[in-house]
Order: structure tokens, then sequence, then C-alpha cells
């Protein structure tokens, strides 16, 4: 970051010596500036070096910066530099809470080598409003992708939609049902599960189990507030013995849920379903994968197969959403400048190959003792679902 940020101050400066001559520091202009016996003069913000502009900048809101592009021709040309949003990407890309289908940044594009200097000068043409067509076009994706920004972006409602909404009130609502599994309910030292069943505050559970399914799975329904009732069908990878032990002894358990059939010429697992699994996914109307956020060392290969086979075992269609909870045990500790002992949502995306699917799907950074995030993920699945959370 440190290099990128030095990269970013050189291009605006060398952009600015070249196209903009008359804004270029003098010790003269910088002491006008700067005495505090003279009032400012009019675009004297202009006159500051670019190190206090690219400071400036770093203190700025996405809409802010581009706010400022548009009060002036110069800042209009400063703010576009395809470096500073490289730079404000890494930057704040750890820190979003979730991601999706929609508005998931291109990552192969920070594995591009940074732009020459040089490059970032040429057809750069003062008063050009389409100036250079950048191949890496940082500022469109850190735009869509931003949690601030990405509104704006998202799909919006068709009128027919609207009428329909009318009539769900005369007709029977179901009650939608999704099928949940993954290494986090079963390896974290807080049971998201059990945290469910008894945060009545949050969630409040309208339906107790009923059965198991082969020992292993549970299904219970919920009431999103208040209002909206809905059914998760827990399916574990082996009885509750087993995994509890396994996550005292930090050990892998023998999966019941999938069956090894080798592996596929890209090396990826290839898995089968268990019967009472295949049945589950048939009638559910989405999926909710907990993930491990806090350890690095998970097979994600094996995660992907996984995935992808209860994917596969709802056919060929594609409307039943996936909501993956990057999940947590416990709160972690703000640090300054990093997000140490939890993977960010968007590499948990990129590791379980989310951008592949044709499937919607949101990743969901989620604290299973708090609770912290779910709500969030399970309102975008019953949006999916065709639930109208806003009805009055």
């Amino acid at each position: 970051m440190q290099q990128l940020e030095s990269l970013v101050i050189r291009s605006l400066r060398q952009f600015r010596d070249r196209y903009f001559p008359d804004k270029v520091v003098t010790d003269a202009s910088l002491t006008a500036v700067v005495d505090p016996g003279k009032e400012p003069q009019a675009g004297f913000l202009d006159s500051l070096p670019v190190d206090i502009h690219f400071l400036i900048m770093t203190f700025l809101s996405p809409a802010d910066i581009c706010r400022l592009g548009a009060t002036s021709q110069y800042w209009r040309a400063m703010v576009k530099d395809p470096l500073l949003w490289r730079y404000f990407l890494l930057r704040d890309m750890p820190d979003w809470t979730s991601i999706d289908h929609v508005t998931m940044p291109k990552l192969e594009l920070l594995d591009a080598p940074l732009i020459n200097e040089d490059e970032s000068l040429e057809n750069r043409e003062e008063g050009e409003e389409k100036g250079r067509e950048w191949k890496c076009d940082y500022m469109s994706e850190y735009l869509k992708a931003c949690p601030s920004c990405r509104q704006q972006w998202l799909p919006s409602k068709p009128a027919y939609e609207v009428v329909t909404s009318i009539f769900q009130y005369l007709l029977p609502s179901t009650e939608p049902r999704y099928a949940m599994f993954g290494p986090g309910i079963e390896q974290l030292d807080v049971s998201l599960v059990t945290r469910m069943m008894h945060a009545q505050d949050r969630l409040s559970v309208s339906g107790i189990p009923q059965r198991q399914i082969n020992g292993i799975g549970s299904g219970i329904s919920y009431m999103f507030n208040n209002q909206h009732k809905f059914n998760i069908l827990t399916l574990y990878s082996t009885n509750r013995a087993e995994r509890e032990r396994a996550r005292v002894q930090q050990e892998s358990v023998d999966n019941k849920l999938f069956t090894s059939e080798g592996t596929d010429d890209s090396g990826y697992p290839v898995y089968s379903p268990a019967p009472h699994v295949q049945q589950a996914c048939q009638v559910v109307d989405g999926f909710i994968y907990v993930a491990n956020a806090e350890s690095e060392r998970n097979d994600w290969k094996s995660e992907v197969a996984q995935i992808r086979t209860v994917l596969n075992c709802a056919g060929e269609s594609t409307s039943r959403p996936l909501l993956v909870l990057s999940c947590v045990s416990r709160e972690q500790p703000e640090t300054v400048g990093t997000t140490k002992g939890r993977t960010p949502c968007v590499y948990m995306a990129k590791r379980l190959g989310l951008p592949q699917l044709s499937h919607r799907w949101m990743v969901q950074d989620t604290v299973a003792e708090s609770l912290s995030g779910l709500l969030d993920g399970i309102s975008w699945l019953l949006r999916c679902s065709g639930v109208n959370l806003y009805a009055s």
C-alpha cells in the first residue's frame, strides 16, 4: 500500500505539472496560501501540494470525492486517476461486510501490474471529457462494489411487480424453505444454530423441529420481523457426538452428506449427494452456506465442490439463491488498518468460486455470538424468494 500510495502521488504530481502548470506550487504561492494574515484567495485549495490533495481525498467518502470532481476542470481530472481508485479499492475492500453477484469487483484487475507513470499521463488531455479508455477501470469497480454507493447499481423494480404485490395479499403465502450447511455450523466455538434458536429478540422461533433426517439434520421455522415466516433445514455432516469430538480435537469428520467420486480434470473433488440431501435440495427455495471465516486452512476446493454439488441437486433451475454467511464466533477486536482473524467477504467469494456460478449469491459477514449481519443476509434471501418485506 505504501508503494502504491507513493506512485499515486507521483502520478498526480506529474499530471498536474504537465497539464495544469498554473497550479504548480511555488514558494511564493505556498506562502500566500498558508499566511494567516491574509485572506485565502479563490482556488487556494488547488495551490496546495499534491501530497495534501491526496491526503484530503483519503478522508473523503466516495460520494464526496465525486462531488469534489464536479467543482472544477482541474479536480475533475484529478479524481479520475485510475491509480487513486486502485488504492481505495485495496484499502477499503477488507472492511466491506457484504458482496453479491451484482456488485462483486473484478479481482483480477488487482493482479495486473501497476500502470507505468508515463502511461498514466498519456492521452490525458486538458479539457477533454473522455480522456483515455483505461483497461482497468478501478473507479467503476469501486463505486459498483462499495456498500455506500452500490444501491444505484441494483436492478430497479419493474412496474408490474408493484401490481403483483397487491395480489399477494389475496393469495395464501407459502413458507419459504432453505437448506443450511457448511463447516461454519460445526467448527466454530459458538454454535450459530443454537444462538439463532435462543435469540428471540432478533429472530423468533415459530416452530420447533418435528423430526430429524437420518440423525444429522432438522427443520426449524423462524419469524422475520415478527411478520414473515420461513423454515431452515440444517444439514450436518454427521451426528452431534462426532461433530463435537471433531471440533474439540480439531479433526475432520466423515461427511455423510456427500460421497467422494474422485477428482475432475481441474483437480477439484467430485461428490455425489446422499439421497436425503438430494431430496431436501429439490424442495427448498434457496440455500445457506455457513463458511468458517476464522480458518485459513480449510480445504477450499472441497468446499467449492460441495457447494456446486448441492446447487446441482436443484436440476437446471438457477432461480434458487445462495446466501453465504461468512461466520466467526465472536466480534473481532477493532484494529486500524487490519482485518486479522476474519477472511474479508470479497476474498471469501473468490475462494468459494461464487463469481463463476449462474445462481444469485451473496456473502454476508456474520458473528455467531451476536448474530450481527444475520438479519441482513436473511432479508436478502427472503427478497430473492419474492417475499415483500416492506409491506405494511
